[in-house]
């Protein structure tokens, strides 16, 4: 009496695989063997334990058995090691050639059992040892070679799958680094707008390295009135794709604030509210820190207001010294995106013609040698000091350069971001002094 439920037709045709639907058809299985009393002891053993799982074919040679396996139909092969056309490991090499994707379990007597193994090696599922093996053990191997082959061929499409989405997720970095790139400074504006870039009363300089594709520093340089100018830069936690994407909200803030910027501490301020009212919606706790400097070339003077950030260096080449802007005044706020409202007091500094003010994130200094000791900002204010009368773009490059030595890397493990502002000239009109 069959059991309620079950076709009579999938009774006779169990799964040759747990989960499988009943009525599967059964695996057809090639096998390639010269002699005859082998063949038929495997006929009967998958006949008794096989319960209708497998359909048996048999060729002698191995040059049948490739004829026989492009036709198709074969989900499985038994393979004799010696046979007529092809003699030891020769033999599962060419038929695995010629089948990469078909699970082979290889047949061998006692004397080629080292030989069998370095087929497994190459890509047989199993063997097995004539003479040792029985009806479930030959059974067993077979279901355990076409599952271990199922799953690897689902590996491998989930591999090729992930694949095309590693390769779609770095063209979409490609394309965000290139927009990064575009939110940077293209030109950097003049003081007064008439003049030429040369004869600017302000002049600008930067460097900018991501550690990854896209970054997490930012930095703007806009003109407040026709002799100010604004220097924004920026850290933001992290770096990557994340840290990139709070940078893109940074920037439209920034464009948002222009109407406040000539107020350092009121600039910020607001910047802090509108970063603290999207980030506080986010699970994971992100923040920036950040320096705003405003350079005024008419009334010699910097105003500046800093949110946490690493503190500029004032390099005043008339005098031949460079001490960090919080030598001057220490003053700051917290980092950006920490609390709804917080104040950021403004600073006050006369500047000179010839002075360079040096801004900077930490993935400048915050590198490490072998023997697990960071470079640190006194020891880059120092590097500055050995160098006050290199050109700014000079400095920028030999600062990096040593930075890297130190670390034994060619690059850098975290952002890196430099801007510098040059005062030109001082006071209203008269022409452009030359720099040192």
């Amino acid at each position: 009496m069959k059991k309620p439920g079950v076709s009579e037709e999938s009774s006779l045709h169990p799964s040759p695989f747990p989960g499988d639907p009943p009525s599967a058809a059964p695996v057809r299985v090639l096998l390639i063997e010269d002699n005859p009393q082998d063949a038929r002891l495997i006929q009967v053993m998958l006949a008794e334990a096989g319960g209708g799982m497998f359909e048996l074919e048999r060729v002698d040679r191995l040059s049948a058995g490739l004829g026989r396996l492009q036709e198709g139909g074969i989900g499985l092969v038994l393979l004799d090691l010696s046979l007529p056309d092809s003699h030891g490991l020769a033999t599962f090499s060419k038929l695995h050639s010629a089948v990469p994707r078909l699970p082979i379990i290889v047949l061998s007597g006692l004397d080629d059992q080292t030989v069998a193994v370095n087929a497994v090696h190459e890509g047989a599922q199993d063997f097995l040892v004539k003479g040792q093996v029985g009806e479930q053990l030959l059974v067993r191997a077979m279901r355990y070679a076409l599952e271990r082959k199922r799953t690897a061929d689902q590996l491998a499409r989930y591999s090729e799958e992930l694949r095309a989405k590693n390769a779609q997720m770095e063209a979409d970095c490609n394309l965000a680094r290139e927009i990064q790139q575009v939110f940077l400074p293209q030109q950097y504006p003049v003081f007064p707008r008439s003049a030429l870039p040369s004869q600017s009363a302000l002049r600008f300089y930067h460097r900018y390295q991501p550690a990854a594709a896209v970054g997490g520093d930012f930095f703007n340089i806009f003109a407040i009135d026709d002799s100010t100018a604004g220097i924004f830069i920026c850290d933001v936690m992290g770096h990557g794709m994340r840290a990139a994407l709070v940078t893109a909200v940074l920037r439209g803030v920034v464009e948002q604030l222009l109407p406040m910027a000539a107020d350092a501490g009121q600039f910020l301020a607001q910047m802090n509210h509108s970063l603290y009212a999207i980030l506080e919606r986010t699970a994971e706790p992100m923040l920036a820190t950040a320096f705003y400097l405003i350079a005024d070339a008419r009334g010699g003077e910097l105003r500046f207001a800093s949110a946490g950030h690493p503190s500029p260096f004032h390099i005043r080449r008339s005098a031949r010294t460079a001490e960090p802007l919080k030598f001057y005044d220490a003053r700051h706020g917290p980092a950006l995106g920490l609390f709804g409202n917080s104040d950021y007091p403004v600073c006050h500094l006369p500047a000179a013609a010839g002075d360079l003010i040096l801004l900077f994130t930490d993935g400048l200094y915050e590198v490490y040698n072998r023997d697990d000791k960071e470079y640190g900002q006194d020891q880059l204010l120092a590097a500055v000091r050995q160098r006050i009368q290199l050109s700014a773009d000079s400095l920028f490059d030999e600062l990096r350069r040593e930075v890297r030595e130190y670390g034994s890397d060619a690059e850098f493990d975290d952002d890196v971001c430099l801007v510098g502002v040059e005062i030109a000239r001082v006071g209203e009109g008269g022409p452009a002094e030359a720099s040192p």
